[in-house]
């Protein structure tokens, strides 16, 4: 996947994170021009989401789709704490559990996902969301282990 698919996967993501009209109404752009944001149409290969609006939504959204990708592109690891999908942590053994849970979570939907050996894009973005939430247990556990709480 190359750089500007990847930035416009993880822009879709945020828009659809917050809602295509609760974005419209943050940011004052239209449903057409979000769109045309994460667009894989060639004629809006050269379009991306302007920095303030990444903010904004961000600011909005549930997860930092478009800081985390471009973090990740940079072989960066990002670390925050906001209010989480899962129930609030009081330390490195609950986000064991928690782990360990969110891990099944998604074998269960790459099962479901495989079952017909063809995983659909729907699929791959209930696959996603549970990453996503792995992916942020991990950052708690992170958290927890940087300030000694066991």
């Amino acid at each position: 996947m190359s750089v500007e698919t990847y930035l416009k996967k993880h822009s879709e993501a945020l828009v659809k994170d917050v809602g295509i009209e609760a974005a419209c109404k943050l940011t004052g752009k239209s449903k057409a021009t979000l769109g045309r944001y994460y667009s894989d149409q060639v004629e809006h290969d050269d379009r991306f989401m302007p920095i303030d609006v990444v903010a904004q939504l961000e600011s909005a959204s549930r997860f930092p789709h478009v800081t985390s990708a471009l973090a990740d592109l940079r072989g960066i690891t990002l670390s925050y704490d906001a209010d989480k999908r899962n129930a609030t942590s009081k330390g490195v053994n609950q986000d064991v559990v928690v782990l360990a849970q969110r891990f099944a979570m998604l074998m269960s939907e790459y099962n479901t996902a495989i079952s017909d050996g063809v995983i659909t894009v729907n699929e791959a973005k209930r696959m996603l969301r549970e990453t996503l939430a792995i992916q942020q247990v991990l950052l708690d556990m992170k958290l927890h282990l940087e300030n000694g709480v066991s």
